[in-house]
Formats: C-alpha cells, structure tokens, sequence
C-alpha cells in the first residue's frame, strides 16, 4: 500500500502508462490507492530532556514573505534540542507535490493541535478550510496559549460568509472586532512603520518591564525587518518599543519621523471554556531577524513563559541554532522552491539548502 507519493498523479500516469502491458501494475488500482492517500507524516522535532519535556508545542508557517517556514522550524529545533519540547511545524503545502508554497491555505495535519500545549503562529491573511481551521478554534475555545510573530496580526483572510468570519483580520464582529489578532493577540494589521530592507528596527525594553520573565538575560534586539504601527488592545503589558532605523546596522540613527511605538507585549485572553490563555506578540519575525541573538532569546524566553515555565527561564541558557541556519533574504515570494517539510528533518539538515532556487520576487497582494 501506497502511503504517500510527491509527484503530481498526472505525471504519474504518465510515467507508468509504458509499462502496463506488462501486468505488474494496474494503472487504475495505482490512482485509487493515491487518490485516497494521506498527506506525508508532518515535520517533527523530538525533544529527550529540558523543562519542557513532556509538552508538545505545534508550529504554524504560512506568510507569503517573511519566511516563517525557515523560522519557525529553526526555532523549533532550539526548542526540541536545548529545552526538550516536542515540536511539530505544520506548513502551507501544494496540494500535489506537498512542497512548501507560502501562504497557499492548504495546511494538512493541523489535527496535531488537539495534543498542542503551545501555538505559535507564523500566518498571514489565510482561508484555511473547515477540516483545517477547526483544530485552531477549538484550541482557542479551550483557552491555549499563543505566541503570533510578525503578519500573525492579520493571520486570516476569510470571506464573510464563511462560518469562520469572525477570525478575519478586519472582522467587524462585536465580540471579536478586529478578528483573531486584536481579540486574540491584542492587535490587527495596522500598517507599515518603517520600509523593509531600507529601514531596520531596533526594539527598546520598556523600563518598567524590565523584570519581566520574558525579558531575563535579553539584551540588544535588533531585527532586519522593518517595523508595524500598532496600539496593541488596552489590557496588554508592553515589553519592547519599536524604533524604526535610518539605515540597516544595529547602530543607525533613529528615523526622524518616526517615534517609538509597542513592538513586544503580553496579554490574556479568556476563552469560551472560562481558561485563561497566556499570549505573547511580538511584530518582528521575519527570518533573519532570528539570527539576533537578543531577539531569538526573546523568542525563547517567550515559549518558555506562554507554557507556564517562567520559574526555567535562566538568564545565560543556551540558544544557540541547531544545525546549518541559511535564511533567505525575506521578500514577497522569494522562498525556496521544491522544499519538502521532510527535507528538514533531523538535526543536522540544513534549514532550508542554498542549493535550492529561490523564487524571484513578487508584488505584495
């Protein structure tokens, strides 16, 4: 039995078509079988020991930019290795050859969030269908905790007849205005505050938040992408200010006309099983963003915290990445072509190659 088969079924015809008259293959038998194939097992990391053995946190990488399915599996890794979580990273996939296609609202196996302990999304404007989305709100009505990086704000993109309407990110619901990121992660989309690749961000801690579990041993957050307006929700405690760059080095002057504005913060949310649910968001994100060493512990610190660990965060712990790191300069397209999520498996498997063509950009939609 065919479990499952990457290329294309058409294709496949094709090829077999010359030797069927030998009798070994049934070309009709063949296409049944992987016609009713399941999708290929999802990528998964497998911690053995840390203070977060035991707990499964699940990975969701669908942006269209900013390269969350380099960053969020390497960060998984970090995670899986150094702290012992079980981390599975679930990505938007081409429906026939299950390549990562960023963005394309096909993300198979998002069953595996009914065992999550710990959400962390990487999404941007996604109409997931029914037997995708549902895992997601029924983990948000049991009040788990969520971790949004960057175009997670305006995760979804979702029709208004659609009976998952109330999660768009311009959702004028009354009891969920502004969608899943503002009622979930305490901000929708609200605009670019600084031009990417022009402008770098520097990310100031708020003095008062300094004690904060999150921000213990975090120091020098600097990130390549450029910043978001945002007036996170009343209720949310800020971290980290933005401060958009003149210039791309962490030791650009500030833009002129550009004041700070939040850039890391924190909130509960209660769900509809009366749980309280711990968030952190943060408008960074982008893969190389995580090659700073100030955010990529900021990035850990805050699983840590989102999944109740607080009391195992230690100031000097080890963050460093978990085999090769060769992140793409992030753009609209712009990923890796023909990468599989099993091409990422194990330690040691580049993330992603540097052989692999990388798609010419696009214009934002």
């Amino acid at each position: 039995m065919i479990t499952h088969f990457h290329k294309p079924l058409s294709h496949t015809v094709l090829l077999l078509s010359a030797i069927v008259g030998t009798g070994l293959l049934d070309v009709a038998s063949f296409c049944h079988e992987v016609s009713a194939a399941e999708p290929a097992s999802p990528l998964v990391y497998e911690g053995s020991e840390g203070p977060g053995f035991g707990k499964h946190i699940v990975f969701l990488a669908g942006d269209h930019e900013y390269r969350s399915e380099e960053m969020l599996p390497a960060l998984a890794r970090i995670l899986a290795k150094r702290y012992g979580f079980r981390c599975t990273c679930l990505f938007t996939l081409d429906r026939d050859s299950e390549t990562i296609v960023p963005g394309s609202s096909n993300m198979p196996h998002t069953q595996a969030i009914d065992s999550a302990d710990l959400l962390i999304l990487g999404l941007r404007f996604q109409n997931f269908p029914s037997e995708q989305m549902q895992p997601m709100v029924n983990y948000l009505a049991r009040g788990g905790p969520v971790v949004g990086i960057r175009t997670s704000t305006h995760a979804f993109k979702i029709p208004s007849d659609s009976p998952y309407a109330k999660f768009d990110h311009e959702s004028k619901d009354p009891a969920m205005l502004g969608g899943f990121g503002r009622q979930i992660l305490g901000e929708t989309w609200a605009g670019h505050y600084g031009t990417n690749h022009v402008m770098s961000t520097r990310m100031d801690i708020v003095p008062e938040s300094k004690s904060h579990p999150i921000l213990r041993g975090v120091d020098s957050i600097w990130v390549e992408s450029g910043g978001y307006w945002t007036a996170p929700i009343e209720d949310a405690t800020v971290l980290a200010m933005t401060q958009p760059l003149q210039g791309m080095t962490p030791d650009s002057p500030p833009a002129n006309d550009k004041q700070p504005c939040p850039g890391v913060w924190v909130r509960s949310y209660q769900s509809a099983s009366g749980n309280v649910g711990r968030v952190f968001t943060t408008t960074a994100g982008a893969s190389e963003d995580l090659k700073n060493d100030g955010f990529r512990r900021l990035m850990i610190n805050a699983c840590l915290w989102s999944s109740g660990l607080e009391s195992e965060i230690v100031a000097n712990a080890n963050i460093d990445f978990v085999g090769p790191y060769h992140p793409a300069t992030f753009s609209f397209g712009g990923h890796r072509q023909d990468v599989r999520p099993s091409e990422l498996s194990g330690w040691e498997s580049p993330i992603m190659s540097p052989d692999k063509i990388v798609a010419p950009p696009r214009r934002r939609r």
